[in-house]
């Protein structure tokens, strides 16, 4: 159903309907601004960086073709743009002082203050790896992709995205060293 609504989107969007960019914007603006954030750790560029994704997708909305889905295509285009501010920044690593923490929801306060604990911990460790794990990491848990379609996105291949999850993974293991449940 997802993906029908889409296509009547992107249909209208190129007969130049604007209401069509505006209600793909809501529809997926929350997700794009959580995977930028999660990538980033910069809340003060995290609207920036989805605001471009959108200009230039409806910039590019009459010739555009996709391959896959209107979601991917749009996490891929936050996460490319992330990666490009990065290297413009020469960031290799962020500084811990600077990482946002996302607010765990619970109405218990004994567990609210274990989330909130935990989510600080695993912030600070994932904001430790380098880029390019750190991407594959979130974009693969975060946003749902597939290892294929995170191969695409960073122009490598399945077996180098693989590897990077899964040596991101046991650094993030060695940096919490068993303070964090499963």
């Amino acid at each position: 159903m997802q993906v029908l609504e889409d296509k009547l989107l992107i249909w209208k969007l190129k007969q130049g309907n604007s209401d069509a960019l505006g209600r793909i914007y809501h529809k997926y603006k929350n997700e794009l601004l959580a995977l930028a954030l999660a990538l980033s750790h910069d809340k003060s560029s995290v609207e920036d960086v989805v605001h471009d994704v959108f200009v230039a997708f409806a910039q590019a909305a009459s010739k555009l073709q996709l391959r896959t889905s209107l979601k991917n295509y749009l996490m891929t285009s936050v996460a490319n743009r992330v990666r490009s501010i990065g290297r413009t920044k020469a960031q290799a690593e962020i500084p811990l002082d600077t990482v946002e923490i996302a607010q765990p929801d619970s109405n218990q306060p004994d567990r609210l203050a274990i989330s909130l604990e935990e989510f600080q911990m695993v912030t600070s460790a994932l904001a430790q790896l380098p880029y390019p794990q750190r991407e594959v990491i979130v974009m693969h848990l975060h946003s749902g992709l597939k290892f294929r379609e995170i191969a695409d996105c960073q122009g490598a291949t399945i077996n180098t995205i693989q590897s990077r999850y899964r040596n991101g993974l046991n650094k993030l293991r060695f940096l919490l060293n068993g303070q964090v449940k499963k």
